[in-house]
């Protein structure tokens, strides 16, 4: 697998992104736009759904938020990949990159189950929402530490 890690390492997008002054900081400052925009669109939409925001309609809020958090984690994919592949060795032996990429997957899993147990795309019925919209906040704000603390104990 080291192998496979090293590959990333050495392909000509990533040596040049290596290379470029210019690339990298952007990149990363695409990253972090794209992280503030998923978790404050995240978080508005599960604080709405635990019942702020009450004079704002749900529905249409939540959809406009569910939109903006998934374009947000495509951009945040996207950039996120470009980081990685920069050191794709080390940080595939970090455990706390490992601990945040599970983080990601039990959010993604989270918004699926969300997402399943919608009546016609709004909300869960029942304690289900709250439940799940609690975990999102917990979930993504672990995934925000997370990916914080790769920079510093690499």
């Amino acid at each position: 697998m080291d192998g496979f890690f090293a590959g990333i390492e050495q392909l000509a997008m990533v040596r040049g992104l290596k290379a470029s002054f210019v690339a990298y900081p952007i990149i990363n400052a695409l990253h972090i736009m794209s992280i503030g925009a998923l978790l404050t669109s995240v978080w508005l939409m599960d604080l709405r759904i635990l019942g702020a925001f009450r004079s704002l309609p749900q529905t249409a809020f939540v959809a406009l938020l569910r939109r903006t958090a998934l374009a947000a984690f495509g951009g945040a994919l996207v950039t996120g990949s470009l980081l990685f592949s920069v050191r794709a060795s080390e940080y595939a032996a970090m455990p706390i990159f490992l601990a945040k990429m599970t983080l990601i997957l039990l959010a993604g899993v989270n918004f699926l189950v969300f997402m399943r147990r919608a009546r016609g795309g709004d909300e869960p019925a029942g304690g289900a929402a709250t439940v799940l919209a609690v975990f999102s906040v917990v979930l993504w704000t672990s995934v925000l530490f997370a990916g914080r603390f790769i920079g510093f104990l690499n």
